[in-house]
């Protein structure tokens, strides 16, 4: 097949779209499928490299930090989409590229598929002083989007009945995001733990509760700060790797608790190469996020062989298993009691952390590209038999 992958988010940025859209291409060029992506140039400089499309776009982080809208004509660029003739277009944002797959797709007469990763209503703080009013434009914005589709794929069951209670009425299929096994499951690098602990000055015999991801006010990071506030004075560090728009806050607020190094450490950002040996540093890996569609964090820490402490959340069903891999909580004595019961009982922790990665082959990149291809083959298929019976 010939696959058309539309994306406002992709490389060189680093988020869960960006990692799902790169996993996906990869695996389904390995499965030899010809793949191009269309997305948004880092400019507003167009130009096409390496099976890539990119339109000239500008920043709009009033709206959103580090959203880009397009302001290049598209035409020509579309045109050689367009005469490549891809058999199935998936769109995986709903604004600028959006309306870009949807002409594609419609032109062709060939089938739009449409990924919903973002359940927006936990970021209309970004846009709408209401909540009401956000979440009803949410809701209009997600029908309007499906009705343009011929199906949508949703991660969790989570999402499918959240689109499903917005009115949505597009076939909507659970396909969780898969990611690359093979970055997390490498062995340890002898000494690499040890070193970055040192450099970081985290004691050696502190528990180390690891965060990665985006520094955002959705992610609810605040609550584990306070959280490693009512510790007191134990031997825990909370570490929080990535960078994001809320960072200034989140160093503020541990200040105002009167967290210090190494009680709280700032890593920043790190190479995505290297990003496994950071989750590596963790004893667990804590998330008091409700806002997540799925969490690659979560199955990238398990594959890493590093339990879960997350907060209950119905994206976590079958995920995150009580007393397997990990916990879901629902408040800080539950997760206080998960955390001493960790610490005190050496054989849990190993048993866990082999489950841990045990549980993660369930969300193999390759596995992922096959169910998405899946969906491809048999949307061609509905298509072609509605347009047999029509003639």
């Amino acid at each position: 097949m010939k696959i058309l992958i539309t994306t406002d988010w992709y490389s060189p940025a680093v988020n869960g779209v960006v990692t799902s859209v790169l996993n996906l291409r990869r695996e389904l060029e390995l499965r030899g499928h010809e793949v191009r992506v269309l997305t948004l140039s880092q400019d507003l400089h167009s130009s096409v490299q390496d099976g890539v499309t990119r339109i000239g776009s500008v920043a709009a982080g009033l709206v959103y930090p580090g959203v880009r809208l397009r302001t290049a004509l598209a035409g020509r660029w579309v045109r050689e989409l367009v005469e490549w003739g891809p058999d199935v277009v998936h769109s995986q944002c709903e604004f600028s590229t959006f309306f870009l797959a949807r002409r594609i797709a419609e032109e062709l007469n060939v089938p739009l598929i449409h990924t919903y990763h973002t359940v927006y209503e936990d970021y209309t703080h970004y846009f709408s002083p209401s909540v009401r009013l956000g979440r009803r434009a949410v809701a209009a914005l997600s029908r309007w989007v499906a009705a343009r589709t011929d199906c949508m794929i949703a991660p969790t069951g989570k999402v499918r009945t959240l689109l499903q209670g917005y009115g949505v009425r597009t076939p909507v299929f659970v396909v969780p995001s898969g990611i690359d096994l093979r970055r997390f499951q490498r062995p340890p690098v002898p000494g690499c733990r040890a070193s970055l602990l040192a450099a970081l000055d985290i004691p050696r015999e502190n528990l180390v509760l690891v965060s990665v991801g985006r520094l955002a006010a959705e992610k609810n990071l605040d609550e584990l700060l306070r959280f490693r506030a009512a510790m007191g004075d134990q031997a825990v560090t909370l570490l929080l790797v990535g960078d994001g728009p809320y960072r200034a806050q989140l160093e503020q607020e541990a200040a105002d608790l009167g967290l210090r190094a190494p009680q709280v450490v700032f890593a920043g950002m790190v190479p995505p190469q290297q990003v496994a040996e950071w989750y590596q540093l963790g004893d667990l890996f804590v998330s008091a996020s409700s806002s997540e569609t799925q969490g690659l964090t979560y199955v990238e820490a398990l594959a890493a062989g590093v339990p879960a402490l997350c907060r209950a959340d119905p994206c976590l069903s079958g995920v995150i298993r009580d007393g397997e891999n990990g916990w879901q909580f629902r408040d800080f004595s539950d997760f206080m009691s998960k955390l001493e019961a960790f610490r005190a009982h050496p054989e849990l922790r190993r048993a866990l952390s082999e489950q841990a990665a045990a549980s993660a082959r369930d969300y193999s990149a390759e596995e992922f590209a096959r169910r998405v291809e899946a969906i491809y083959l048999a949307q061609i298929a509905r298509r072609s038999g509605r347009e047999e019976v029509s003639a």
